[in-house]
């Protein structure tokens, strides 16, 4: 009877060691490994320690259809706009308007604003998968309505908690 008893915690203890140790932690992302956008501020390009709104911001990808802005007519002092992960470079075209009209074309002011990259993926987790960081970063603008940017080049963008290029306007 002795060695029944013995048998039987022993099985209890194997078919509950077997069934712990084969569950898995839920597949569930929690890390929340986001492939960072470009972080942009707009500065007063006269009073360079003043945040400036830029009016009526819309931005454009080269590359997208007409139409599909990536920010559509917003007033904003920074913006998160997404870099192309299956290129080296996105090119942008930053629209403002410093007055409201129904007119079309009226007062709107273009910048070009072209950023080059060396993209990398990074593996998170098996449940997250990869993000992209971007490495190797060049800052390029053309002669419109940014007077300059606060840097034209940045090693790396893996984050999005602060603001990685300033635009002075």
């Amino acid at each position: 009877m002795k060695i029944i008893k013995i048998l039987f915690v022993v099985l209890v203890l194997s078919i509950t060691s077997i069934t712990f140790f084969s569950c898995e932690r839920d597949d569930f992302c929690v890390e929340n490994p986001v492939t960072p956008n470009l972080i942009l501020r707009f500065y007063d390009k006269d009073n360079v320690d003043n945040l400036k709104e830029a009016m009526r911001l819309s931005i454009t990808a080269q590359g997208l259809a007409a139409g599909d802005s990536i920010h559509q007519s917003i007033t904003t002092d920074s913006i998160a706009i997404p870099l192309n992960s299956l290129t080296n470079e996105t090119v942008f075209i930053l629209k403002r308007n410093q007055t409201d009209s129904d007119v079309g074309m009226v007062g709107n002011e273009t910048a070009t604003l072209t950023v080059k990259y060396m993209p990398e993926n990074e593996y998170v987790s098996r449940s997250c998968g990869y993000r992209v960081i971007y490495n190797n970063v060049t800052l390029e603008r053309d002669n419109g309505w940014i007077s300059r940017l606060s840097v034209n080049e940045i090693e790396s963008i893996n984050s999005q908690i602060n603001a990685h290029v300033n635009i002075f306007h």
